[in-house]
């Protein structure tokens, strides 16, 4: 039975991120402004837009004067830590041992991991953000909770079993035997059916044994179209610790391409103490790096050189990073990216930030045929927003601003997921969540 839906709003999505020297207050071509237009969902996908109303076949759901975009995309975000985000007063190592692998081993419990998916991906939702790369936890429990939370709501997920063989408390290892045989079962119940991808999750190198990185890069080449997520160079003290775990090794990002993880469809986050060697393979295997701002902030762990790491031919993406970043909105973590930039004396138009959370998140992880712009043949994974509510700070800016850029700037630094008013995941609204 065909399902129809014809969605009334002020259409915008950014299909490139913009040159240093554009000028903002004539967006380039990329920038595809679309007030009062319709787009027309048929069957989970977008198939048309159009500034005229459609014939009365199609039911109508009109949002004038509102903001309709691409969900947005996380590359980048740890379920189990939404019971540890805004912890106090510790670095990414002590933070690690002493909030998050507790909360993490609670996982182990299916119930518990059932209930944590389920609110999880509800609040990524009730955030504007329809896509993500998550890291659950060791267990496999974890893995199957998520997978099926996320077919239950249509959406688009990559995740899969962390693999921590060492150095890690008890109830959250396992060995290069359990690693194998857990992932192994978990691709075949979960990779490839419907929006959902499996994730082979190294934790990060000091976690994982040489022959347990070995067995992820077995995983890896073995399964076409799967994914390898893990962390690198985040902090200055993590950085030393993989020096001395893995003495032979050129560098921390060294041990991943020893142990060929690096490739197009891996994602490292963070990348912040990487030398010009790094970059190098980086850009060479096509892999990429989450930019994670609040994170890195929040933590202390450093400064991330947006601008440079670009000019550079360096494949990027950006992430909350819950729990260590400190909120699930991608408003939020835009305007943390803007911030980092400034206080390296750059730059990032708010265009080049949107195309980042929503076009360039779904290229980064391959996925732009899929997700990410609002583009007939797409899937209708969009969300509705209001510029602002009445009264507000956000109100008055907006009220004396100009350009649309100006406009989309104020709105990102100032807005949050308190603006959402709808979302649609492959053309179904999820009201019920948000």
């Amino acid at each position: 039975m065909t399902q129809r839906l014809a969605v009334f709003g002020d259409l915008l999505d950014v299909t490139a991120p913009c040159p240093a020297d554009a000028d903002l207050d004539t967006p380039p071509p990329t920038v595809r402004w679309r007030p009062k237009h319709w787009l027309l969902i048929e069957n989970g996908r977008i198939q048309a837009i159009q500034p005229e109303a459609p014939d009365a076949s199609w039911p109508r759901d009109e949002r004038p004067g509102r903001l309709i975009l691409p969900g947005f995309i996380d590359t980048h975000v740890h379920a189990p830590q939404l019971d540890v985000i805004a912890s106090y007063g510790t670095e990414l190592l002590d933070w690690l041992n002493r909030y998050t692998f507790p909360a993490e081993r609670a996982w182990a419990d299916p119930a518990v991991a059932a209930a944590g998916s389920a609110r999880f991906l509800d609040q990524l939702l009730a955030h504007g953000t329809t896509a993500a790369l998550v890291f659950p936890t060791v267990h496999k429990c974890s893995v199957d909770a998520l997978f099926g939370a996320a077919e239950a709501r249509g959406m688009r997920l990559i995740t899969g079993k962390c693999l921590m063989d060492r150095h890690a408390p008890d109830g959250l290892r396992d060995t290069v035997q359990e690693a194998e045989r857990d992932s192994i079962d978990l691709i075949q119940r979960w990779h490839g059916q419907g929006r959902n991808a499996y994730a082979h999750t190294v934790r990060f190198a000091p976690t994982s044994s040489e022959a347990q990185l070995d067995l992820a890069g077995d995983l890896l080449a073995a399964h076409a179209g799967s994914y390898l997520q893990t962390h690198v160079a985040e902090n200055r003290a993590e950085v030393e610790w993989v020096r001395q775990l893995f003495p032979t090794a050129r560098s921390y990002l060294g041990v991943y391409e020893q142990h060929r993880l690096l490739g197009p469809n891996s994602t490292l986050a963070h990348g912040i103490w990487l030398d010009e060697n790094d970059r190098a393979a980086l850009r060479a295997t096509g892999s990429v790096i989450a930019h994670s701002p609040t994170s890195n902030l929040f933590l202390g762990s450093g400064l991330f050189d947006w601008r440079g790491r670009a000019a550079e031919g360096l494949r990027l993406s950006i992430a909350s990073d819950v729990g260590g970043g400190v909120s699930l909105s991608m408003q939020r973590t835009l305007a943390a990216a803007y911030q980092v930039a400034a206080l390296q004396g750059q730059r990032l138009d708010a265009f080049t930030l949107l195309h980042a959370a929503t076009a360039g998140n779904a290229e980064s992880l391959n996925l732009g045929a899929e997700i990410g712009r609002l583009e007939p043949g797409l899937m209708a994974d969009i969300c509705c927003w209001r510029w602002a509510d009445e009264g507000s700070v956000l109100a008055h800016r907006l009220s004396i601003a100009g350009s649309l850029h100006e406009r989309l700037f104020a709105w990102l630094m100032l807005g949050d997921e308190r603006l959402l008013e709808e979302v649609w995941v492959g053309g179904s609204a999820s009201t019920g969540q948000i």
